[in-house]
């Protein structure tokens, strides 16, 4: 009886595991003992193969689909192959200048080049490309201007590291001169610029604490319009939000054709909740993350593996990236691509930032 852990597996048995998993990977087809015995190289017997087989199905690596007599790697075949089994090998030099001529080159939004990332995944891998996108109080705070409006309102233009502009309308308790917004603006661009929205929070509080009484009217106006300023909108996503490219790229896999699994699936990617958190669970662990079938904990990506990476900027995570496939993908090409991708946004934030 052959134990499932990868050490636990004898030399024979670890290849014909991993000629019958790179065989299925090909074509999908249920992968048989004459087949094996011609392309492992092997110099064993039919009926010594077949006991193998029969061991690693015990195991719960290999299944036998009751309309065929060979053999398919399970979800558990499948993670001590990419586990053990295959060795991961730098992006071709092709496929890396791809990933860096297809990402754009000059500034742009966070959002845009998130969203020109999930399309590149997408056309590269023909999965669908999965990216999320962080809340920009994530980003540091470049430039704010205000605007004086009739009624005690003002417009608040917020420029972030990431050249996102925001631009938000708010309600104060008296009108502001002009003079005394630009007095704002001043103080808040000299004294916070580069910082990230809680951070100025959190130093405004402290401004504000160690003053107490003796806050002067300039402090005073500009607590008030930068509490206003940096509040959470009131509607709208204030958190995290996810990118899918290329959904339909899956339905051309007929492990995953069944009506009612793409619709569970599609579901998924509308509603965005589930997956959402799957990826912020894979944001906040370094490297790649591999969920293959039941692995990921949801129901709807059950027939499918799930490959990501973390990026970031300035020391800090900021998302995930990664692709849905079906599980029989070509793991040793999806999985440089992700952390390639992965690399080059995290350097293409970094420049952004390097120029606030």
């Amino acid at each position: 009886m052959i134990k499932p852990h990868g050490h636990d597996l004898d030399a024979r048995a670890r290849r014909l595991l991993r000629t019958l998993i790179a065989q299925y990977l090909v074509d999908g087809e249920p992968v048989g003992s004459r087949t094996l015995s011609r392309s492992s190289g092997l110099d064993v017997s039919p009926a010594t193969i077949r006991n193998i087989m029969a061991d690693l199905e015990d195991a719960g690596l290999v299944a036998s689909p009751h309309t065929s007599a060979g053999r398919v790697p399970t979800p558990r075949g499948l993670r001590l192959f990419v586990d053990s089994l295959i060795e991961l090998q730098p992006l071709p030099r092709a496929e890396m200048a791809r990933l860096q001529r297809e990402l754009p080159p000059g500034p742009t939004t966070t959002r845009d080049l998130l969203g020109n990332v999930s399309t590149l995944l997408s056309a590269m891998t023909h999965f669908a490309g999965v990216v999320t996108v962080p809340r920009q109080a994530d980003f540091p705070l470049r430039h704010i201007d205000f605007v004086a409006l009739p009624d005690a309102r003002v417009l608040v233009i917020l420029v972030f590291s990431d050249n996102q502009v925001q631009n938000r309308i708010v309600q104060l308790a008296r009108p502001l001169g002009s003079r005394e917004l630009e007095q704002a603006a001043n103080y808040l661009n000299s004294h916070f610029a580069g910082l990230r929205v809680d951070d100025i929070r959190a130093h405004l509080l402290a401004e504000v604490r160690k003053t107490g009484s003796e806050l002067n009217q300039l402090l005073a106006s500009t607590v008030e319009l930068a509490t206003a300023s940096f509040a959470p909108p009131a509607s709208g996503p204030a958190g995290p939000d996810v990118l899918v490219s290329g959904q339909t790229n899956l339905m051309g896999y007929s492990e995953l054709a069944d009506l009612q699994r793409l619709r569970e699936l599609f579901e998924a990617f509308q509603q965005k909740n589930e997956l959402l958190q799957l990826m912020e669970v894979c944001a906040r662990a370094p490297g790649v993350r591999l969920f293959i079938g039941e692995e990921s904990g949801f129901t709807a990506l059950d027939g499918c593996s799930v490959v990501t990476a973390s990026y970031g900027a300035q020391g800090r995570v900021l998302g995930a990236v990664g692709v849905i496939g079906p599980t029989r993908m070509a793991y040793e090409r999806v999985i440089p691509v992700v952390q390639a991708t992965a690399g080059l946004l995290s350097d293409a934030l970094n420049r952004a930032a390097t120029t606030l």
